[in-house]
């Protein structure tokens, strides 16, 4: 089942700016992701939600049907996420609005404001599935800090100091980012970051440190014990909501790139040296009496077909391959071993078990195609499949292998395990 997009409503009267939003929404989200309504009143952005369920809105303040920001004001009422749009700066307005609970407010002053706040749409959409930990013995410090994380649609989880926050994080492995004070009752700031560090890294996790203690070496002190940033309280939200981005931005670009190395770039499935890493970590734990099977496949007259079809046509075959396999194994560890052979490590499984799967997915590929232009391309493939366990992962590829050119030498688009004949 397809998942359901999410719907951006965009209020604005200037047919220029219009256009400007227009050009950046189909170049910075995805069709397949999000729906993206025009209006240019408040009179229809009542109507269009009214009949849809939003996830955000872009709003401009001054519209012809409404002058004084009145949009903002029905679009919160609707508990609708929106991002204000304004020709012209003020203080007064600004802090008025950020009271209302608006995720920002951005003066239309170029291409590169629209372009942030269309940037911060997606920010959102990633925002929903990380968690924050704020951590702080004032309970209205902290609800204010977990109001303004909340407007961003971060799941926010709480602690009143440092012994609860270890236990939170011990529940929560998945935790992105934590948000800490320095005075708290139990185990101060310093020391929560310190224990924190001796589990996780700058790289997984990010750790904010506040204080409203006015001691310039109080941020270096954070910063030395493992935090990633701190924050001199108060602060401005805009202040608290750059820092966190900012730190999560980081993260993931690490872990992008960290990814990349680990992915084929074609296929985006992981590669030889991802398999050989995380695979020996799922042999080494598979116990003696579970079953563990390893399945090695080749597309079958792949060289013929680049011939035939031309490179760009084999690419597309072994996008279509890697696309099938990620579906069909989602749950295992695929690789793309080079060329035109892949694995795939199927633990818990037994040899009928994964014979069936493999068998199932050969099919599979022998009735669907790929379309190279206007041309529906089908291939086949042979795969080999094992499940008796040598000395180490190493030998049950080789063994998967020389079953695979078993399943060759038969003539093609077969499959050949351990009992085959």
């Amino acid at each position: 089942m397809a998942e359901q997009k999410k719907r951006i409503l965009v209020v604005e009267d200037s047919p220029i700016v219009l256009k400007i939003i227009a050009h950046l929404v189909r170049q910075e989200l995805s069709d397949i992701e999000y729906e993206v309504d025009f209006v240019d009143s408040m009179a229809d952005a009542k109507k269009k939600i009214e009949e849809n369920e939003y996830f955000a809105a872009l709003a401009d303040l001054n519209l012809p049907d409404a002058p004084d920001g009145e949009v903002v004001e029905y679009i919160l009422d609707k508990n609708i996420p929106c991002i204000v749009l304004t020709g012209s700066y003020s203080e007064e307005r600004r802090e008025k609005l950020l009271l209302m609970g608006i995720v920002d407010y951005v003066v239309k002053e170029s291409r590169f404001s629209y372009a942030y706040a269309i940037k911060l749409v997606n920010r959102l959409a990633l925002n929903e599935s990380i968690k924050v930990l704020v951590v702080e013995d004032s309970t209205t410090a902290r609800n204010y800090v977990k109001g303004l994380l909340q407007q961003h649609l971060f799941q926010v989880l709480e602690a009143e100091n440092g012994i609860e926050a270890l236990e939170v994080y011990k529940q929560n492995p998945d935790l992105r980012l934590i948000i800490t004070d320095y005075h708290m009752p139990e185990m101060d700031g310093f020391e929560l970051v310190r224990e924190i560090r001796g589990k996780s890294d700058k790289s997984d996790l990010a750790i904010i440190g506040l204080s409203s203690v006015e001691k310039g070496a109080l941020s270096a002190k954070f910063i030395k014990n493992g935090a990633n940033d701190f924050l001199q309280k108060p602060f401005f939200p805009e202040e608290l909501h750059c820092r966190v981005i900012h730190n999560l931005e980081s993260i993931e670009l690490i872990q992008a790139l960290n990814d990349a190395a680990h992915r084929d770039y074609l296929t985006k499935l992981y590669n030889r040296r991802h398999l050989f890493d995380a695979g020996s970590a799922h042999y080494a734990t598979a116990l003696p009496d579970k079953p563990f099977a390893v399945a090695v496949l080749d597309i079958d007259h792949f060289k013929n077909f680049n011939d035939n079809y031309g490179h760009e046509a084999g690419d597309a075959m072994l996008v279509h391959v890697g696309r099938l396999l990620n579906e069909s194994f989602s749950r295992f560890l695929v690789a793309r071993m080079g060329g035109e052979e892949f694995c795939i490590l199927l633990p818990g499984l037994s040899q009928l078990q994964a014979y069936t799967l493999m068998d199932n997915f050969r099919t599979r590929f022998e009735d669907e195609g790929v379309y190279v232009g206007d041309e529906y391309l089908q291939a086949t493939v042979s795969i080999g499949v094992t499940s008796i366990k040598g000395d180490d992962l190493d030998s049950m590829i080789a063994t998967a292998d020389e079953l695979l050119y078993r399943a060759k030498e038969v003539g093609r688009n077969f499959v050949i395990g351990d009992d085959s004949e």
